[in-house]
C-alpha cells in the first residue's frame, strides 16, 4: 500500500499507509493541555475523522485556540440540533445570530420556549456529552443526501444542494442525525464540556466558553441592542421572503433578484429615514450625531445617507472627521508590540476635540484640523465653520460611542447611532452565515480595490481589528440611541465574484491558508449576483466600487 510521509512541528516524521484518518497521526502532537478540536494539515483544516491521502505538515488545533474554539461553537449548535430533532422531531429549530457569548435559536413555530423544554434539551445535551457519542464524517452521493434531507424535513439544507453538483456530499453525523459538513466538528461530543443552554425571549440561547477560558462560562450579560436587530431583521425576513442561502439562490435563480435587491435597498432606506426621524425629534437638544461601528460596517456611507435624510427634515449637516484630530505621532502610544497605537482613544486630542465643539454649540466660528498622513502632523485646515439653528454635526470614528470622546459634552446634545454589518442569512437551519465573515468579505474586497492590498494581507491583519473592535467598540454599542444593521442579504452573492480570486491567490504554504480556505468554501454555497443590479446609492458600492458617493 502506498505510504506518505507526516511531519510534525518538531520536525519528527513518520510514515503511514495513505488514506490514514487524521486522529490515528496526532499522537506524536501530544501531549494537549486542552482536547483536540481538529488538525491542520499542510494548513487546510480537517476533522479528525477526516483521511489523509498526501504529504503533509501536521498541526494540532485545541479549543484554545481561534479555529479551535470556533469548532467547538459550531459542535455545540450540532449538539442541540441532535437533542431538539430528538425530543420535539415536529418542530423546527432555527440558529440565530450570535448574542454576547452565545447563539440566539427559535422555533420557526414562534411558539416560545419555556423553562421546561429548555431543562429537556439540557439534559439530553448532557446525557449525549456523558456517552462521549462519536461525531464522525461520512460521505454519501449526491442522491443519498437530497433523499435523506428530503424525509428528515430539512427544507433550507435540500435549497443549499441546489447550487451543489458534487457527486459525492460530505456529512457529518452524530447519534443518527446528520447534517452537512460545513467545517470541522470535534471529534465526540464529550469534549463539549462547557456549555450552558437558557431561555431567553421567545427562544433560547446557547453560551459557550472564551477560548482564553474554554473550561468555563463568563457570567451572562444581556445584549438588548443585538436582540433587538435580530427581531427586526426577522421581520425583514418575513417581508422578503428570504431566511437562508438556498432560498436566495432560488430567487436568483427564477431572475427574481433585481426586484429583491430593490426591495431590500428600499427596506435599508426606510430604516435610515426612520433614524433621521429620530433625530428631529431631539431637535434643539442634539447638538451632534456621533456614528460608530466596527470595520466594513459601512459607517461612511451610512453618515452619508443619514445626511440626505437629515436635509429632507430641514437640518444642514456637517461632517468632522475624527481622523483630523490625530496627536503628533511622535506622541501616539504604543501597543504591546511597540507599534504606533492608533485605535486607542489616546491617539486623538481629546481636550482639543472637545474644546472646538463647545465653542460650535455656543456659536462661535472654528478653523478644522486637517492631519497630514505622511508627515504624522496636524496643521490648521484653512476651513472655517459655525453652526446656525439648522445645523448640525456628524462625527464618525471607532470612539463615537465612548463618552470618555466627548466628555465635557452633555449626553442630552449627543445622538449615538451603532452601525454593524448583522446579516440574518442562514446556510441553514442549523450552520450560520457569521456577520463577522460579512464584514471580512467586505474589507478584504476594499482593500483590493481602493488599498491595494492582497487578501493575504487582509487576513493578516484581521485578527488585529478584531481585537481592536472587542476593546474599544463592542463594550459601547449598547450606549447608542438606535443601531443600524448594514447588512444587505444578498451582498454576498455580489461580493463573491470579487473575492473567489483574490483568495485563490492564498497558496497552501501560507499559515492564513485554512481561513482563506474556509471561506472559499463557504462562498461556493452561493450563486453569484452581477455588481450591475446593485444600485449607485448602495452601502455595498462603498466596497465594490462605482459609488455616486464620494469617500
Amino acid at each position: 500500500m502506498r505510504q506518505i510521509t507526516i511531519t510534525y512541528p518538531s520536525g519528527a516524521t513518520a510514515a503511514f499507509s495513505a488514506g490514514v484518518k487524521a486522529e490515528d497521526a496526532v499522537a506524536e502532537l501530544g501531549p494537549f493541555a486542552w482536547p483536540l478540536a481538529a488538525v491542520l494539515a499542510n494548513n487546510e483544516l480537517k476533522s479528525l475523522d477526516e483521511a489523509l491521502f498526501t504529504d503533509c505538515a501536521l498541526e494540532a488545533v485545541t479549543i484554545d485556540t481561534t479555529q479551535g474554539a470556533s469548532s467547538y461553537r459550531r459542535s455545540l449548535c450540532f449538539l442541540l440540533a441532535i437533542a431538539a430533532r430528538d425530543l420535539f422531531p415536529g418542530r423546527r429549530l432555527l440558529a440565530g445570530m450570535a448574542i454576547g457569548t452565545g447563539f440566539f435559536h427559535f422555533f420557526d413555530d414562534a411558539q416560545a420556549v419555556g423553562e421546561a423544554a429548555v431543562a429537556a434539551l439540557t439534559a439530553r445535551m448532557r446525557e449525549l456529552v456523558e456517552r462521549d457519542v462519536p461525531i464522525s464524517l461520512e460521505t454519501r452521493s449526491y442522491a443519498q443526501a437530497v433523499e435523506y434531507f428530503r424525509s428528515s424535513g430539512q427544507t433550507d439544507t435540500l435549497l443549499l444542494l441546489e447550487q451543489q453538483n458534487e457527486p459525492a456530499i460530505r456529512l457529518n453525523e452524530c447519534a443518527g442525525f446528520r447534517d452537512l459538513h460545513v467545517a470541522a466538528l470535534v471529534p465526540s461530543t464529550g469534549v463539549l464540556q462547557a456549555w450552558e443552554l437558557r431561555a431567553y425571549h421567545e427562544g433560547l440561547l446557547l453560551r459557550y466558553p472564551h477560548k482564553e477560558a474554554p473550561d468555563r462560562l463568563t457570567p451572562f450579560e444581556d445584549d438588548p441592542t443585538l436582540y433587538a436587530i435580530a427581531s427586526e431583521y426577522r421581520e425583514r425576513a418575513r417581508i422578503l421572503g428570504v431566511s437562508s442561502v438556498g432560498a436566495l439562490n432560488r430567487v436568483n435563480a427564477s431572475k427574481g433578484i433585481k426586484s429583491y435587491i430593490q426591495v431590500a435597498e428600499a427596506l435599508q432606506n426606510k430604516k435610515i429615514a426612520a433614524i433621521a426621524d429620530k433625530v428631529a425629534e431631539r431637535s434643539g437638544q442634539a447638538k451632534v450625531v456621533l456614528i460608530a461601528g466596527p470595520s466594513s460596517s459601512g459607517k461612511t456611507t451610512t453618515s452619508k445617507k443619514l445626511a440626505i435624510q437629515l436635509k429632507v427634515m430641514g437640518f444642514e449637516p456637517v461632517n468632522i472627521s475624527l481622523d483630523d484630530y490625530f496627536i503628533n505621532r511622535d506622541r501616539t502610544p504604543l501597543d504591546e508590540e511597540g507599534k504606533p497605537d492608533f485605535e486607542c482613544l489616546e491617539a486623538l486630542d481629546v481636550d482639543y476635540l472637545n474644546s472646538q465643539l463647545i465653542d460650535l454649540f455656543e456659536g462661535k466660528e472654528v478653523e478644522l484640523p486637517a492631519y497630514d498622513f505622511k508627515s504624522g502632523s496636524r496643521r490648521p485646515s484653512g476651513k472655517r465653520i459655525s453652526l446656525g439653528e439648522k445645523e448640525i454635526l456628524v462625527i464618525e470614528g471607532i470612539h463615537g460611542l465612548n463618552d470618555r470622546l466627548t466628555p465635557r459634552i452633555p449626553k442630552e446634545q449627543k445622538f449615538k447611532i451603532y452601525v454593524s454589518a448583522l446579516t440574518q442569512l442562514n446556510l441553514d437551519d442549523h450552520n450560520r452565515v457569521s456577520t463577522t465573515d460579512n464584514r471580512l468579505l467586505r474589507r478584504m474586497v476594499r482593500d483590493y480595490n481602493f488599498r491595494g492590498h492582497s487578501a493575504l494581507a487582509t487576513l493578516r491583519m484581521w485578527p488585529s481589528v478584531g481585537r481592536g473592535e472587542r476593546k474599544h467598540i463592542f463594550p459601547f454599542q449598547n450606549s447608542a440611541d438606535v443601531a443600524f444593521n448594514s447588512a444587505l442579504d444578498y451582498e454576498i452573492g455580489v461580493l463573491k465574484i470579487y473575492a473567489e480570486p483574490l483568495l485563490r491567490s492564498v497558496k497552501p504554504t501560507d499559515p492564513e491558508y485554512s481561513e482563506a480556505r474556509r471561506i472559499e468554501n463557504f462562498l461556493a454555497n452561493f450563486a453569484p449576483i452581477p455588481a450591475q443590479a446593485v444600485p449607485k446609492d448602495s452601502i455595498l458600492r462603498e466596497f465594490i466600487g462605482e459609488s455616486e458617493f464620494k469617500y
